[in-house]
């Protein structure tokens, strides 16, 4: 038993599964920024454009009966889509795709601008000095000439 939980113990304290477990966390708390975005700020100004309907309200009742609001429905337990709620998660999905594309794109951008060559390609190539012919750089005999190099 000691051993399996001084396994468990190494295994957690791997970079890797606390670079993962940190990775969700902030996951999660980058969602929930998104959410409110969506909720909050995007989708009022969308449904008032709409005609001030709040798209969390949006639904479809099968029941054959008339409510006044989806929370309605659902407290008359009444079977309903939500297709209102649907939108908001799909924009919300397409907003956190979009920032994370941008993220990786702009770190993408940064290593490339900090791992930038410098400019100076180290040279391939020789000139041989009997007969002055372009010979690879490894080369110890001339192909042309047929001198053996310094």
């Amino acid at each position: 038993m000691k051993k399996m939980v001084a396994e468990f113990k190494e295994f957690i304290m791997r970079g890797n599964v606390v670079d993962m477990a940190i990775g969700i966390v902030i996951g999660v708390a980058f969602g929930n920024i998104v959410t409110s975005l969506v909720n909050d700020v995007i989708m009022p100004p969308i449904g008032l454009l709409l005609g001030k309907v709040s798209f969390q309200d949006l639904y479809i009742n099968m029941s054959g009966q008339s409510y006044l609001s989806l929370s309605a429905a659902k407290a008359a337990a009444a079977p309903t889509i939500n297709y209102g709620l649907f939108l908001n998660t799909l924009l919300n999905f397409l907003i956190v795709a979009f920032v994370i594309f941008l993220i990786i794109r702009l770190f993408e951008h940064a290593k490339n601008r900090v791992m930038k060559p410098s400019g100076v390609d180290e040279p391939k190539t020789q000139d041989c000095p009997y007969c002055i012919s372009t010979i690879p750089l490894k080369a110890s005999r001339c192909p042309q000439c047929t001198s053996n190099l310094p």
